[in-house]
């Protein structure tokens, strides 16, 4: 039982107070990096959306990664820049467990949708002449479907584990956001149970997907070390390179917050940017420099864009 019964009815977001010499600096820093994510996630939905030679599974994907990353970032990433410049960090409970909650979901949505894109390469390089039957445009929206019920449907046991009782002073929460394990530490009953039981939910789900994939990479090892051609094997292999290097990224990150030791709030505030900022920064760059798809799609619109404007210019 917490010593201080005071009833909180809003908490206080200490992020990143605690180092008060650089929050502009961050700030600058923390929002170039949201606009550039932005924008790479918006041209990935562009460019699928135009481009009809983009209309097939493994990018109706990759744009549902990019929708749900987009999500993703709003739940915090507009927050947290708004406290590096204000001075009232404020956020009611409501709002705290809204925040969490989409969090939550919108994270083990991303998980589930990279597994499906392990999948998805599975069959296409494992079973390529079954592949164009299993894995049709409708199967791949119903199973985009399933992995934001899925991601949701934990975060909901999660949120209302968390906030199923009241929560008692001090009202600071030593994070940029309401992450989980900081918003426990604040109930009135004791949070251990809580944590663990939360924590372990977690892990599970992230390890659960991680395995799979690696499983889905198995397969795929030993189907394209069978291919006879040096070509073959490399077409295969460029097929993959930017799924398994997100994968990597991805999974690394999360597993550095949710897998390790308890540490100081300032310890996890520092530790959760990569996992909230860097890792959808990164995503849709990797998955553009490195897709010819997509960089033709590009150049493609580019040439449209510019027919267009010097028709216009000619007519006027």
């Amino acid at each position: 039982m917490k010593i201080n019964q005071t009833i909180l009815k809003e908490f206080i977001l200490l992020g990143f107070s605690v180092y008060p010499h650089v929050q502009t600096f961050l700030f600058v820093v923390f929002f170039c990096l949201y606009f550039l994510t932005i924008a790479g996630n918006l041209a990935i939905l562009g460019l699928t959306w135009v481009d009809r030679s983009l209309h097939t599974p493994m990018y109706l994907f990759l744009s549902a990664l990019s929708f749900s990353e987009t999500c993703y970032t709003l739940t915090v990433i507009p927050r947290m820049l708004e406290d590096l410049l204000a001075n009232n960090r404020s956020i009611s409970v409501t709002g705290c467990g809204l925040q969490m909650c989409f969090f939550l979901g919108l994270g083990g949505t991303n998980c589930i949708i990279l597994t499906l894109m392990g999948y998805d390469r599975f069959l296409a390089i494992c079973n390529p002449l079954r592949y164009p039957l299993l894995i049709t445009n409708i199967v791949c929206g119903q199973l985009v479907a399933s992995a934001w019920v899925g991601g949701f449907f934990i975060s909901l046991i999660e949120t209302a584990l968390i906030f199923r009782g009241s929560f008692c002073k001090p009202d600071l929460v030593k994070h940029f956001f309401c992450h989980m394990r900081a918003v426990v530490r604040l109930s009135c009953i004791d949070s251990d149970l809580t944590e663990f039981t939360v924590t372990l939910i977690s892990v599970s789900g992230l390890l659960g997907t991680f395995m799979l994939i690696i499983l889905t990479y198995i397969f795929i090892l030993s189907t394209v070390l069978r291919i006879p051609s040096a070509e073959g094997k490399q077409k295969a292999f460029s097929t993959c390179a930017s799924h398994l290097m997100v994968v990597i990224i991805h999974f690394s990150f999360a597993s550095i917050v949710y897998l390790k030791p308890e540490a100081s709030g300032g310890d996890d505030t520092l530790i959760a940017v990569p996992y909230t900022v860097i890792t959808p920064f990164l995503s849709p760059i990797i998955f553009t420099l490195r897709n010819k798809d997509m960089k033709n799609a590009f150049r493609k619109m580019m040439e449209k864009t510019v027919t267009l404007k010097n028709f216009c210019c000619f007519k006027a």
